[in-house]
């Protein structure tokens, strides 16, 4: 597929800085690019990456339109990575209709796929979408315009709402983890008897999904055990997360791959939490609050801001300081050392 830079600038808005008749064929990252190519600059740390890159164009913002070559053809925009993500959907459905015009028919698939198993008092609106061995169980709703990818299990009750996406492998319902320990159990005594240290809580709540929420492959998220687990509208889940029983995320919270979440923790809206971090249970995260990756979250946060670290968790600003003194700690060693073993020989010790 071949398109004028200009017709894509016209679709998407932005400045144009060079010719419209710039011919575009694919989308690259900068290190990657070739001729023809249109890529993106979101982050300054990159910017030397524009001066060395092959690409026809390159998206900017103002602040880094600057460090381009004095001839480079550019897309300026005051955010280039939220423009680089509408131009990808922009490009799907232009390259799909360049595929019917030139005669490629796409093979009509029914909405439910026919290995899918859909419990008679499931309910699953007519413009969903079930993918192939994904299992809807007594009781769930799934809405409008929302897709189950490949072996997909939505438990009983559980609600999915309109124009949700859920990749493959999640599982949505499963029994949240809850045992009570029996204090009196007697391992050898009870040996042949019907009885047990952990028993069973019975999870009688559900998980609500709200509108618009994106679930990544093989992520699990557990029923409540009173009330429902909730998710609520245009949160992103990525890969294998686990999101523990009675845990309420808020409203355009985004998580990255293997984070965890346990029980009965309520994490604010626009929250964001980097790739295997934990919060642990009955904790609240207020509205934006940011834990970087592979953080441990062992109290309530109540005021917005971004947190870093395995123990202590403080604020990320004083933790980075805290983590370069913490570098330097065998060289201040060394010269507490020396100062010692110089005070000791002038003192005559």
């Amino acid at each position: 597929m071949l398109l004028r830079l200009g017709d894509i600038v016209d679709a998407l808005g932005g400045t144009l800085v060079g010719s419209p008749d710039t011919q575009i064929s694919r989308l690259s990252p900068l290190d990657l690019a070739q001729a023809g190519s249109l890529s993106f600059l979101s982050h300054p740390k990159y910017t030397s990456q524009l001066l060395q890159t092959q690409a026809s164009a390159v998206i900017v913002s103002e602040a880094t339109q600057a460090a381009a070559k004095p001839d480079q053809v550019l897309v300026v925009t005051a955010q280039p990575y939220l423009y680089f993500a509408k131009l990808t959907q922009w490009w799907r459905k232009t390259q799909l209709g360049h595929l019917q015009a030139s005669g490629f028919e796409r093979k009509s698939e029914p909405l439910i796929h026919p290995s899918a198993v859909i419990h008679p008092d499931a309910k699953v609106h007519p413009l969903a979408k079930v993918g192939p061995l994904c299992v809807i169980e007594r009781g769930a709703t799934l809405e409008e315009g929302s897709w189950l990818k490949s072996r997909v299990t939505l438990s009983e009750d559980c609600h999915v709402g309109r124009g949700c996406i859920v990749h493959s492998g999640v599982v949505i319902g499963a029994d949240g983890f809850g045992f009570a320990k029996d204090e009196s159990f007697d391992a050898s005594f009870n040996a042949s008897k019907e009885a047990h240290l952990w028993v069973k809580i019975e999870q009688l709540g559900a998980v609500h999904i709200g509108d618009e929420v994106e679930i990544g492959a093989n992520t699990c998220i557990d029923r409540g055990a009173l009330h429902d687990t909730v998710i609520e509208q245009g949160v992103k889940l990525d890969n294998l997360i686990q999101i523990a029983h009675n845990v309420h995320i808020g409203a355009h919270t985004a998580m990255a791959a293997c984070v965890g979440v346990a029980g009965s923790a309520k994490i604010g809206r626009f929250c964001t939490l980097g790739g295997g971090a934990i919060v642990l249970g009955h904790l609240e995260l207020s509205d934006h609050v940011h834990i970087s990756a592979a953080s441990v979250v062992t109290r309530s946060l109540l005021k917005p801001g971004h947190y870093s670290g395995i123990y202590p968790l403080q604020d990320n600003a004083l933790w980075e300081k805290n983590a370069v003194t913490l570098k330097q700690a065998h060289k201040l060693r060394e010269r507490i050392m020396a100062l010692e073993k110089a005070l000791h020989q002038s003192s005559g010790i």
